[in-house]
């Protein structure tokens, strides 16, 4: 049984698609990190090698860090990459609409399916899960920590989307091997 605390990274106050892109994380709520930190166990601390990822994790003062994993990305957005909605919309509108009503195989150009998505992370969270950790921290990204409560919950991709994922939010999972417990998603302590 491993237990996987599921930290969405800080916020970057980004009003666009921010999938790959390197943006900081705005840490200066330091009361809403240390409410965090006294929530979270004492266990490692693993996160995506994106800064706005690494410094949230950095910032929790794990007692283990784990190296950062790119597995463990935001979504790739790939040409629709810092772009509105909206700006996407009056160039590709059937691929975006797709993309979001329709989630699976559909991909923007350049970018990533949401059922990639879901192989990458499902692969580092597999790699995590048999390292034996009793509790382990994941600071990560809204399509990431989706992807494990799809897994978890037994849901659709357009199921999953459905969730609200805030930044500095615990999702808070449990793998017993083939079989999941959820305690919390989107859980602000």
């Amino acid at each position: 049984m491993t237990r996987l605390w599921m930290v969405r990274h800080g916020p970057t106050h980004a009003k666009s698609m921010v999938g790959w892109s390197d943006i900081p994380a705005d840490l200066s709520d330091t009361a809403a990190l240390a409410r965090l930190r006294r929530f979270l166990p004492s266990a490692p601390v693993v996160s995506s090698d994106l800064v706005r990822a690494s410094a949230t994790a950095d910032a929790l003062s794990p007692v283990t860090r784990l190296p950062h994993d790119p597995a463990l990305r935001e979504i790739n957005f790939g040409a629709w990459e810092l772009k509105t909605f909206t700006e996407v919309q009056e160039t590709d509108p059937d691929t975006i609409r797709a993309y979001w009503d329709t989630p699976g195989d559909v991909a923007p150009p350049d970018g990533e399916s949401w059922n990639a998505v879901r192989a990458r992370v499902d692969g580092a969270v597999d790699r995590y899960l048999g390292a034996g950790h009793d509790d382990l921290i994941i600071v990560a990204h809204f399509g990431v920590i989706l992807t494990q409560v799809q897994r978890a919950l037994g849901l659709s991709a357009y199921q999953a989307f459905g969730h609200k994922i805030d930044n500095l939010s615990v999702t808070q999972l449990t793998s017993h091997g083939t079989h999941w417990t959820v305690a919390h998603i989107n859980h602000n302590p």
